[in-house]
């Protein structure tokens, strides 16, 4: 933590990490709300969500660094050009996996020594195993095929700690739970090439909040209909595949 940093009360240094997001500044907020973390007591419901939104944004722009370049890398790998330039692009892949590897491995630290440990039953704790859950599985994106394996195992534990606890502690409408159910979904069609449980587990979760909508409360409706939206779209997505893979199977029986 800088000198600067330290003279900084808890608002102060808030209130940084909230311009730090308005500028996009991702370095700069993580940097904020880790000195926070480190004051001491339970996040606030708005530091939380800082730091999951200053955390995706920063591990969100390098992913989609290294998907450009993964597809540019596979593309030059077909062709006919020189082997200096797919090296040269294999390094800068490399490079972006390091900051990546860096990015996910920090938030993860964070959770686990910190957060999850002064963190409350319920939505909190919830809260926290799902962002482990993510970033394993973002690490599982670009790891070696060695690593891959462990980083699926791990995201699949975080999943199914976050919804175990969700299901005993918050209402099916809750934009946390759905949230999870829709990563957890994600997690199945991604890692374990499964679009029939990934369906399955977000059916599951849009029909329980969809029953429950009455005491739906105000102030969460917003965030809890676009996160079940989001589950539609998916499972409209999820079932088209499924019926592809039936129709490509029958194919190869007829």
């Amino acid at each position: 933590m800088s000198a600067a940093l330290t003279k900084l009360d808890r608002p102060q240094t808030f209130f940084l990490a909230k311009v730090a997001e308005e500028a996009e500044r991702w370095d700069d907020s993580v940097a904020y709300l880790k000195s926070i973390v480190a004051m001491g007591a339970q996040l606030s419901s708005e530091e939380r969500n800082l730091v999951s939104v200053a955390y995706k944004n920063k591990t969100g722009t390098l992913r989609n660094s290294w998907r450009a370049v993964d597809v540019l890398e596979k593309r030059e790998a077909q062709g006919s050009r020189t082997s200096r330039r797919l090296t040269l692009m294999r390094k800068a892949r490399g490079d972006i996996e390091r900051e990546l590897e860096r990015a996910c491995q920090d938030v993860l630290n964070l959770i686990s020594a910190h957060l999850l440990p002064a963190a409350s039953p319920g939505e909190e704790r919830v809260f926290y195993h799902k962002m482990q859950g993510d970033y394993y599985r973002y690490l599982y994106e670009f790891a070696p095929v060695k690593e891959r394996e462990r980083y699926g195992t791990l995201s699949l534990e975080a999943y199914k700690t976050a919804y175990k606890h969700a299901l005993g502690t918050l209402e099916p409408w809750h934009p946390t739970r759905l949230g999870l159910a829709l990563n957890f979904a994600v997690y199945f069609r991604d890692v374990c090439a499964s679009p029939i449980r990934a369906c399955h587990l977000a059916k599951h979760a849009f029909d329980e909040a969809i029953n429950a909508l009455v005491k739906l409360p105000e102030d969460t409706y917003k965030d809890s209909l676009m996160i079940l939206q989001l589950l539609r779209d998916d499972l409209i997505l999820w079932s088209s595949e499924i019926n592809q893979q039936d129709g490509t199977n029958n194919g190869e029986a007829a």
